[in-house]
């Protein structure tokens, strides 16, 4: 399974792809990509969800992911921030439906605990385990591609615990 996981910003959005290779005797996760999309404060709205669409569609189109793994919208307490956030992840959405790919959301909470264990880990933590996770050499950077990382991990793990479960074939 190759997942394409997406942490959506408003400022720098992640990506990055994991696949699963049940090959050997133990399962394992394999890092096959990561990146961040630095959108420009001076450009205007309109310019940089066009360059998130643009840059996120080459990506999926590169990569060929069976699926894309982003997480939900949370409510932030600023309005205009999450107003700005969900622009972001709509273009995100659009990319994935473009060409024709399922999407897995989860919330952040999920993310964090499948990943670290523990719901409300800071990024740190995140990045320590997605390098364990991933036998990285050194802690994926940006932040946001290792919560992207973060995120795919999330969406393979919970689609073992499913088809385990026989929940889905």
């Amino acid at each position: 399974m190759r997942v394409f996981g997406i942490d959506c910003g408003t400022e720098i959005t992640g990506y990055g792809v994991v696949e699963s290779d049940d090959a050997g005797r133990q399962p394992k996760l394999v890092c096959k990509a990561m990146g961040a999309i630095r959108l420009a404060k001076t450009k205007t709205l309109p310019v940089r969800l066009e360059q998130v669409f643009r840059e996120l569609s080459a990506e999926l189109e590169r990569w060929q992911p069976e699926v894309v793994a982003i997480e939900e919208v949370f409510y932030s307490v600023n309005a205009k921030s999450a107003l700005k956030l969900g622009q972001v992840r709509g273009v995100a959405l659009l990319a994935a439906a473009c060409q024709n790919l399922p999407v897995a959301e989860y919330a952040p909470l999920k993310i964090k605990s499948s990943v670290v264990g523990y719901g409300l880990a800071k990024k740190e933590q995140v990045q320590f385990m997605v390098a364990r996770l991933l036998e990285l050499s050194e802690v994926p950077k940006p932040a946001d591609a290792a919560d992207a990382l973060a995120i795919a991990i999330c969406h393979i793990h919970t689609a073992q615990t499913l088809l385990l479960q026989g929940m889905i074939r």
